[in-house]
C-alpha cells in the first residue's frame, strides 16, 4: 500500500488559497504516490487529467500531499 496520497483540490476563484480544503473544494480527486517526489509531480498532472486547467478562471487547483491514513 502507498503510505502518500497525492490530492488535487479544484476551488472557485472566490475561495482564498489558505481556505481552500477538502471541505471547501468543488472537486477532490485523489490518487497513489510512492514518494514525495512523486506526488509534487502527480498533483498537477492527476488535476489535468480530470478536465482542470489553469486556464480556468473561475477554478483553481490546490494540490497537497497527504499521510494516508
Amino acid at each position: 500500500m502507498n503510505p502518500i496520497l497525492v490530492v488535487a483540490l479544484v476551488c472557485a476563484s472566490t475561495v482564498q488559497v489558505p481556505d481552500c480544503s477538502r471541505e471547501t473544494a468543488l472537486d477532490v480527486i485523489v490518487g497513489p504516490a510512492h514518494t514525495l517526489q512523486e506526488c509534487l509531480i502527480q498533483g498537477p498532472v492527476l488535476a489535468a487529467s480530470a478536465g482542470h486547467t489553469e486556464t480556468d478562471s473561475k477554478t483553481y487547483v490546490k494540490t497537497r500531499c497527504e499521510q494516508r491514513r
